[in-house]
């Protein structure tokens, strides 16, 4: 986002973090089905986008037009909320958009911390990754953009009903919608990253060719820690592909040192000689 549409959005998340505070955690989770039902809105009508970030018109005629269209048909707690998002300034429409699914998506998480599930909710984003990924043949019907996400949705929910928390289905369904407009692997990393974050923590991606002992995994946290001055989360991933060695992405940030990327160095040297 752009410095005007940051400054409209910290408001409005400042905002909730207030209202999230104060409301029982399944009142907040219904507020944030109801942003994300406006961001669906949004996402699926530009003239709307346009008209509810158009500089010409103030802010407050935005929050009128969004509080008449909205009328009757989401929470007040959610309209409240949105009416906050809308009277901001918004550089360009699309950001308005992200602006609310990401909205939608806090409150998620808000109504998870409040319950007390946030870190449950961050392993088990991450599990359903990795059967995903595991799994070539799910992955290739979860992770097709052409087939309807209401689809991909059923067979996600068929899988995890009983056995994640009820956040965490909606935060995969928010996936499989191309949160922010990435891939559903990339929308599934995003939203662990940002369940973390709520907690305080950076996420790190080990991918090793056998498993780490509880003790390497908890040194491997620690010296990231003291490296990246947080808190970090480790996430493994087995990959007997590597051979040996392990790869570390902290962000943007990748540190690989396995035994495949040696070898693979190797043999381009020795091409180019």
């Amino acid at each position: 986002m752009q410095a005007a549409s940051r400054e409209s959005y910290a408001i409005a998340a400042e905002r909730l973090e207030a209202y999230a505070q104060a409301a029982p955690p399944p009142a907040v989770a219904a507020t944030g089905d109801d942003l994300l039902a406006f961001a669906a809105l949004l996402r699926r009508e530009l003239r709307l986008r346009r008209a509810l970030s158009d500089p010409a018109r103030s802010g407050e005629d935005r929050a009128v037009l969004l509080t008449n269209l909205l009328a009757g048909k989401l929470g007040d707690d959610a309209t409240q909320l949105l009416g906050t998002l809308v009277s901001g300034r918004w550089s360009v429409p699309s950001e308005l958009l992200d602006g609310a699914e990401r909205l939608g998506v806090e409150a998620l998480l808000a109504s998870a911390d409040r319950a007390g599930d946030l870190a449950e909710v961050e392993d088990e984003l991450f599990r359903f990754g990795q059967v995903v990924t595991g799994d070539p043949a799910l992955a290739s019907v979860i992770g097709d953009a052409g087939t309807p996400a209401e689809q991909r949705a059923e067979l996600a929910a068929a899988l995890l009903k009983g056995k994640v928390r009820p956040v965490t289905l909606r935060l995969v369904e928010v996936a499989l919608d191309g949160f922010g407009g990435r891939s559903f692997a990339g929308a599934l990393t995003r939203l662990v990253e940002l369940t973390a974050d709520r907690r305080d923590r950076q996420v790190a991606y080990v991918t090793v060719a056998a498993p780490l002992s509880d003790e390497e995994e908890r040194r491997l946290g620690a010296k990231l820690g003291e490296l990246y001055g947080r808190v970090v989360t480790v996430k493994q991933t087995v990959d007997p592909a590597i051979l040996g060695g392990m790869s570390v992405q902290v962000g943007s940030d990748l540190y690989d040192g396995t035994v495949l990327r040696r070898l693979t160095d190797t043999r381009n040297a020795l091409a180019k000689r």
